[in-house]
């Protein structure tokens, strides 16, 4: 689906239609080989060194803000680049911030109720992350982090009225930031009525739109996309799931669909199977964030929420996100190698 969405742009920019199809290729080989690695790597050396981790992450989330170490790239000071790759350090900063919190609610589950001791401290970590991250600024990455998290706490031992406190403070943060930030004021404009700047901010949820409608039950085959043609910007990345619907029509998005409810389903499954407490939160936590992230994209790709630069787990073209859930998963399949 990569090499089908993005050949034409690849065409017209490189003059090479396979140019994003080696590049992901690249990163889809070293991300199995890692996940093979990690898949044998006892999961319970990341609580041990979980704090470690943690800190190695904010170094890297702190340096890629200076001018000069980190990329800038469509507005955000978010990458490593060696050459035309790149290395973004919130996708490294995910897996650390959920082995943190995983050990931290394992040591500390009897404790969670008591807020001012023990929840606010850990929230004070997450929201200090987030910060660094809100920054670069990747507000995107930044909101997954943020309520995988906080539905993880959430499956701890704790009061349910300190939720409902910490999401009217949330959603006053929420509406601080965008106020702060025209372009996030203008695709909320655009999620209310995309026809409102059809050009502007509301064109990309329309072209997607566009995408989405023609493909009827079977699509329009692969690789006949029509948005493609420089219609749908970047559609390779965040709205690939408009082209595979476009093209491979609802059967296509049914089985696409199919296979990642499977995905979620078993790890879930395997989470409340698993007896030790560090095991659990960790698995539980990493299958929460890419159940999320995937639920945050398709819903932006049909226009049911605002555009947060979201990609889509597995199948958006980007060689940091595709490397951090081959690595999730190769996490997972230790902790149910250690539990089976």
């Amino acid at each position: 689906m990569i090499t089908s969405s993005s050949s034409v742009w690849a065409e017209y920019k490189f003059n090479n239609p396979f140019k994003f199809t080696v590049h992901q290729s690249l990163f889809a080989c070293v991300g199995l080989i890692l996940m093979f690695i990690v898949s044998n790597i006892d999961y319970k050396l990341y609580y041990k060194y979980a704090n470690k981790i943690l800190i190695a992450a904010i170094i890297l989330l702190i340096l890629v803000l200076m001018p000069g170490v980190g990329v800038m790239r469509n507005g955000s000071r978010s990458w490593f680049g060696i050459g035309s790759f790149g290395i973004q350090p919130s996708e490294i900063a995910k897996i650390s911030l959920i082995i943190f919190v995983a050990k931290y609610l394992s040591k500390n589950e009897k404790n969670m109720d008591k807020i001012v001791t023990y929840a606010l401290p850990i929230i004070g970590v997450i929201m200090f992350v987030f910060f660094l991250i809100l920054l670069e600024p990747d507000f995107g990455s930044g909101a997954i982090i943020v309520l995988s998290l906080i539905v993880l706490i959430f499956t701890s031992n704790i009061k349910v009225s300190f939720f409902v406190k910490l999401g009217i403070v949330g959603l006053a943060g929420i509406v601080g930031l965008i106020l702060v930030a025209p372009y996030r004021m203008a695709r909320i404009v655009a999620y209310l009525n995309p026809w409102s700047d059809p050009l502007g901010s509301g064109f990309q949820i329309i072209q997607s739109l566009y995408a989405i409608g023609p493909g009827g039950l079977f699509g329009l085959g692969l690789g006949n996309s029509i948005q493609k043609h420089f219609y749908l910007p970047e559609p390779q990345t965040d709205f690939i799931f408009a082209i595979i619907s476009e093209e491979l029509g609802f059967i296509g998005i049914l089985i696409l669909t199919a296979c990642y409810i499977l995905l979620f389903y078993n790890v879930i499954k395997l989470s409340l199977c698993t007896k030790d407490l560090f095991g659990k939160y960790l698995s539980f936590g990493l299958i929460i964030e890419l159940v999320l992230q995937t639920l945050l994209n398709l819903l932006v790709v049909v226009g049911l929420i605002p555009v947060t630069g979201v990609t889509l787990p597995f199948l958006s073209y980007g060689g940091s996100s595709l490397l951090t859930c081959l690595i999730m998963v190769g996490i997972i399949l230790n902790v149910e190698k250690n539990n089976r």
